[in-house]
């Protein structure tokens, strides 16, 4: 696994080693994201084997998947931030001075944030209901719903420890706003 090269390890200070750490987080999510969609795949693959050659009908398939790739979104969540590979409209940025572009950088990253903790707090509550009263699917195999619905606060989460660390790694200099360098 390897990080960008803006968040190599170095020993310089506790806000380092934190950025450092999360992003390694990010990573191996972003890996565990990549894991799930090709499982979502193999077990398409299979199902469709089992419908279309055998003639018989599938029982867990459908809904396995449907969990793997609603997961593989939500734990892919923060290895995205990573790699600022959203969809980002950058022309304001952009067009600002170099200290204003960093006071909207703070903005956005606290609203952000804020979000993301309210998601954090409803997604940990949802699947702590879903864990704590047993629910079950409403299908033949009627699987434990605590165990996909943890892919709700873990990666909401480690996407607000993503957002956290960027937030850090500006204000110790070791990246810039948006990404983009001074004019």
């Amino acid at each position: 696994m390897t990080l960008p090269n803006k968040y190599s390890e170095g020993n310089q200070g506790i806000q380092h080693k934190f950025i450092y750490a999360v992003s390694w987080l990010s990573t191996l999510s972003g890996w565990l994201a990549a894991v799930m969609i090709v499982a979502a795949v193999v077990i398409t693959c299979q199902m469709i084997f089992v419908r279309s050659i055998l003639n018989l009908s599938t029982i867990w398939q459908t809904e396995a998947v449907v969990y793997l790739m609603i997961s593989a979104t939500l734990m892919g969540l923060p290895y995205v931030q990573l790699l600022r590979g959203h969809v980002n409209v950058d022309l304001i940025p952009i067009l600002l001075p170099a200290f204003l572009r960093k006071y909207l950088y703070f903005l956005t990253l606290v609203l952000s944030v804020s979000i993301v903790l309210v998601m954090v707090f409803y997604a940990f509550e949802h699947w702590h209901l879903a864990y704590e009263r047993n629910w079950r699917s409403d299908t033949v195999w009627g699987i434990k719903l605590w165990i996909p619905y943890l892919a709700l606060p873990v990666g909401f989460f480690l996407l607000l420890l993503q957002l956290v660390a960027d937030f850090s790694a500006v204000l110790v200099g070791k990246d810039t706003p948006f990404g983009l360098e001074d004019k």
